[in-house]
């Protein structure tokens, strides 16, 4: 099913993904009900860690939104293309920048690692794709890196005990 807006075909998918990001960002703002046993989110907390934790978790916010108008927005066109470069970027930062951070296993890499291998090696060939006018190519590369890069592994970052946990639960 898709949802029609105006000229523009949004998936329901992309429609839910920005409806919960629009949450998210309105709730950080304002902040949570208390009578709800929420809070206001800790950004001090994120202001005391590394300059590398603070790169890696800006990009990653500015890669999963960029993701989702790339996604709404009209496919081909220039906007999309200047757009898309600068997700690139977004996302080779998210992904040069975790090679730096380890947590999970002390000082070792941990499994979630193997993402960023795998988005290092697919974003080239997503823009590769997309520059030789494979369009099926560039959209399942694509994707699947913002779905396995920043949705799922977006979603182990909000595991209890974890930073962005600490951050938004307390």
């Amino acid at each position: 099913m898709i949802i029609d807006a105006g000229k523009r075909r949004i998936p329901p998918l992309v429609l839910s993904l920005g409806l919960m990001a629009l949450f998210g960002v309105a709730a950080a703002l304002i902040g949570l009900p208390q009578s709800l046993g929420l809070h206001r989110p800790r950004w001090d907390l994120l202001a005391a860690q590394p300059l590398k934790v603070q790169v890696h978790i800006a990009a990653a916010l500015l890669a999963f939104s960029l993701g989702l108008v790339l996604f709404a927005a009209p496919k081909g066109t220039l906007p999309h293309r200047t757009l898309g470069w600068i997700w690139v970027v977004f996302m080779t930062t998210v992904a040069a920048s975790s090679l730096f951070m380890t947590g999970l296993n002390g000082t070792a890499y941990s499994w979630i690692h193997m993402l960023s291998g795998y988005v290092l090696i697919s974003l080239p060939a997503g823009v590769i794709a997309a520059r030789r006018h494979k369009v099926l190519v560039h959209q399942r590369t694509m994707t699947g890196m913002f779905l396995g890069g920043m949705v799922i592994a977006g979603a182990f970052t909000f595991f209890p005990g974890r930073l962005m946990w600490r951050v938004i639960m307390g």
